[in-house]
């Protein structure tokens, strides 16, 4: 069994799905203030939208790009403590489409300088260490180290240039096998040896801080340049990180999480090509789950049958290579909606 002081994780994490105006409109019912906002259209070909509370909501990112963050005046013009509100422009609320929003909350902000808590330069950030997530800006120089604010060893770091093009890199001991290894969010690559994005020399995260070398991330190598870091810590009953190996069968291996997941994120890391693909339980709402999203592609929501959220986790049952390839290797991030070992779950538990 798996018990966590986390009672609530719609508290924390929630997916909300709404339909564009080409006006402007409140989205509500997220249950909390999304301090980081992902949002993509689920019925045409358009860019990822990223925002969060420490760049300010008119600051957006695109997972499936390289390109610099953009100021976006109306697209989400403000986080509310229920949900966020979106102006007449950018990609996020055309007319008649449909879209997905994916809402974290982080919580607590804090602004540390240079030298205190072990950190060789400063950072500003927001931080919610019960569900193990932050979100920390920083001025990177050439090889330094960045107060995160987890207190806790964090398992991933997803970090990226803003003021100029730079690929994704996400980072994962836990995943990926060691802090010497990196995949691109916005790639279709397999793992690979980069040993300077977080662990230059012998520098691994800490619970205070971690490592992040410079000259590796902007398109430029630029020895100076504005970051933004997400970072996440597995908390029992809310959070999963990990790997598995596929079998190429439809009835392909079950993921233990110790609670029923609402938001999956997976990427074959043993060869490249593959998309990087999300399922939720908003999009998808019984099993077989078969509504994905590709966070490396500006791609529509695409129709394939492949996986079953279940009670304390989930269970491959499709066979394309991108989730369950034959012997080849996957990761995957979990956010949870049900506890096992609670009386939360609900009469039709998957």
């Amino acid at each position: 069994m798996a018990y966590t002081t986390i009672n609530k994780s719609t508290d924390y994490f929630n997916t909300k799905l709404y339909t564009g105006n080409g006006g402007t409109q409140s989205i509500t019912g997220v249950g909390h203030q999304p301090d980081f906002n992902w949002i993509k259209c689920r019925s045409n070909a358009t860019d990822h939208a990223l925002q969060d509370i420490v760049r300010g909501n008119t600051k957006s990112l695109q997972s499936n790009s390289n390109s610099a963050d953009a100021t976006v005046t109306n697209g989400v013009t403000a986080f509310t403590s229920d949900g966020f509100n979106l102006g007449a422009g950018g990609d996020v609320n055309t007319n008649g489409r449909t879209y997905c929003s994916w809402n974290w909350k982080a919580g607590t902000s804090f602004s540390n300088s240079a030298g205190a808590n072990g950190a060789s330069i400063a950072s500003t950030g927001s931080a919610n260490q019960d569900v193990g997530f932050s979100i920390c800006t920083y001025t990177n120089t050439n090889t330094n180290t960045i107060k995160h604010g987890l207190d806790v060893v964090p398992d991933v770091i997803i970090a990226k240039t803003l003021g100029v093009s730079g690929s994704w890199f996400l980072g994962s001991e836990k995943m990926l096998g060691g802090w010497n290894k990196k995949l691109n969010l916005d790639s279709t690559g397999a793992v690979a040896t980069e040993t300077r994005p977080f662990y230059p020399g012998s520098a691994a995260p800490t619970s205070s801080v971690f490592s992040s070398d410079q000259s590796v991330f902007g398109a430029g190598g630029s020895a100076t340049e504005t970051m933004i870091a997400y970072c996440f810590a597995e908390k029992q009953g809310y959070s999963k990180f990990g790997s598995y190996i596929g079998n190429g069968n439809a009835n392909g291996p079950m993921i233990y999480t110790g609670f029923k997941p609402a938001f999956v994120i997976i990427k074959r890391t043993s060869s490249g090509g593959d998309d990087w693909v999300m399922y939720d339980n908003k999009r998808n709402t019984f099993n077989v789950l078969d509504k994905r999203l590709n966070p490396n592609s500006n791609g529509a929501e695409q129709d394939t049958d492949i996986l079953d959220f279940l009670s304390n986790g989930f269970k491959l049952r499709g066979t394309p290579d991108y989730v369950n390839g034959n012997g080849s290797t996957y990761i995957y991030m979990a956010f949870g909606q049900t506890l096992v070992g609670t009386n939360n779950i609900p009469a039709n538990a998957r």
